[in-house]
């Protein structure tokens, strides 16, 4: 039983983050880290590892095998940044919309497949609309995207996708850049969301964002430490 003074600065902390103080994950002395995703292709979960556990998190033997065939750019496995131009949005934006109702299109055309392990088993299947989770930080994108998606559709923030998985995530960031997102870096940034919603992946994380998401300016340590997640995605995306 863990029993902490209500009086303390920290008194709104969880149990969880009092133990970890600080860390990315719990050291070996004082509980159980699971050290391997039965999920992620490795070239995600490379990325995931790194920024979010310490580069303590592996992928499953088997798992380099998944990815997504077919005719169009969005094939193969990893992390990929699709930039789009705009200016002035906040929580809705409807060149995001576009772009991700064009990746649908392609990706949905009857020529793609997605080839998965579940339960040691490959499985080779065509891609269909329950395949693709698209993820947004804004209930108005969210709604902005689902009105122009195919019925159907797996669209929600993330925190209606915590706990789920599918061959592939589109991740719209909406906001034109830092200065625009209407609840600042912090929310639009956050280290937890952007892990969420891109481990929901199994063969490819697609990052939809106008280019200056990618370069904010940041004034504290904090900021560069959360824009270092998105960063870094460039880094290690294919494109």
């Amino acid at each position: 039983c863990l029993i902490f003074s209500p009086s303390t600065s920290n008194s709104g902390v969880s149990a969880l983050a009092h133990i970890l103080r600080g860390r990315d994950t719990i050291p070996d002395d004082q509980g159980l880290f699971l050290s391997q995703t039965w999920r992620l292709h490795p070239g995600i979960c490379q990325f995931t590892s790194e920024l979010y556990y310490n580069s303590r998190l592996t992928s499953r033997d088997g798992l380099e095998v998944q990815e997504v065939i077919g005719n169009s750019t969005y094939i193969g496995s990893g992390l990929r940044v699709v930039t789009v131009e705009h200016e002035g949005n906040q929580n809705r934006s409807q060149e995001e919309v576009a772009a991700i109702t064009d990746i649908f299109r392609q990706l949905l055309n009857g020529q793609h497949e997605s080839v998965t392990k579940e339960d040691g088993i490959l499985m080779r299947k065509p891609l269909t609309i329950d395949d693709i989770l698209v993820v947004a930080p804004f209930n108005a994108q969210v709604n902005a995207i689902r009105e122009e998606l195919p019925a159907g559709a797996l669209v929600g923030t993330v925190d209606k996708f915590q706990g789920k998985e599918a061959p592939i995530v589109i991740y719209s960031m909406t906001s034109s850049s830092a200065e625009d997102a209407p609840r600042g870096i912090s929310f639009l940034y956050s280290r937890n969301r952007m892990n969420v919603a891109t481990s929901r992946a199994k063969c490819l994380a697609l990052l939809v964002c106008a280019p200056p998401i990618l370069s904010p300016a940041c004034s504290t340590p904090d900021q560069m430490r959360l824009a270092n997640g998105l960063c870094r995605f460039k880094e290690c995306a294919i494109f």
